[in-house]
């Protein structure tokens, strides 16, 4: 057999075990193929439009259609209160879409490629994560940017507005792990769609995002209390508008991050190396 013929093998043998990559190797595995992921949104800008347009036509629809409903005649009242609860959620509605995409690798024949190649399993996953961080860094931006052409208020400071951003981001990349679990469980890309959007839907309609729970019946005040995304809305409201209390909502966002990371990350990365 010649050395020709035993290069792919050896080359998939060695992406086969991630303890034979030391982490220096690893981390440029993870920037050359998040490079891959951003070359790819460059050839296909229309991958980003969730991006760039959901946070202003969010914004639009529901402070001029529902706010004057929701809060009756002050519009301008209910920029302040919809506003932070979106930018809590945006990490989290971007990050359900990384399972199609990574379900479309599969599909696609992509992850026959990586199979070849001498690079550490996780560091597919991971650099998935960081691509999905700059989606949501950029999409966080437009909708900042936008809230400020149409009059809302930052009544704290810059370093509230960066930790409102940044705990959007440590919740929404959480998520990320349970997509990509999804995304290699199912066996279609329009499945892994209807699924995030059933998981995705209650979730942002049945939080503190777009209305006061106490606005809701009983039964629905009792999912909002469980439900992160409201913890994660009320924690956004107080760090930009200075009101109601910080340290609970952030503290319940950040254990509700570290539990599905601890729970769920292993369960992808174990799922990947399955399928690969």
């Amino acid at each position: 057999m010649t050395t020709a013929t035993l290069a792919p093998a050896r080359a998939a043998d060695s992406g086969a075990d991630d303890t034979r990559i030391g982490p220096a190797a690893t981390l440029r595995h993870v920037g050359a193929l998040t490079r891959r992921n951003l070359m790819r949104i460059k050839a296909d800008p229309e991958s980003m439009f969730d991006a760039v347009l959901m946070p202003i036509v969010f914004t639009l629809l529901f402070v001029y259609v529902f706010g004057g409903a929701i809060f009756v005649g002050d519009p301008d009242k209910y920029k302040q209160f919809m506003i932070p609860g979106l930018l809590g959620q945006t990490g989290m509605t971007l990050a359900l879409a990384v399972g199609t995409g990574l379900n479309s690798d599969f599909q696609t024949g992509v992850m026959d490629r990586f199979r070849t190649l001498p690079i550490g399993r996780a560091s597919v996953l991971l650099s998935k994560i960081v691509a999905e961080t700059l989606r949501a860094l950029l999409s966080s931006a437009i909708l900042l940017t936008f809230a400020f052409i149409l009059g809302f208020e930052l009544k704290t400071g810059v370093p509230e507005l960066l930790a409102a951003v940044g705990l959007s981001l440590v919740f929404g990349m959480s998520i990320v792990w349970i997509s990509m679990l999804l995304g290699m469980s199912m066996k279609s890309a329009q499945a892994v769609q209807g699924v995030s959007m059933l998981v995705l839907m209650p979730m942002q309609f049945g939080s503190s995002i777009f209305a006061p729970t106490s606005t809701m019946p009983g039964w629905l005040q009792a999912f909002t209390k469980v439900n992160p995304l409201s913890a994660l809305a009320d924690a956004s409201r107080a760090l930009l508008n200075g009101e109601g209390a910080v340290a609970h909502p952030v503290m319940i966002v950040l254990i509700w991050s570290a539990a599905s990371t601890a729970i769920f990350a292993p369960l992808a990365v174990a799922r990947f190396r399955k399928r690969v």
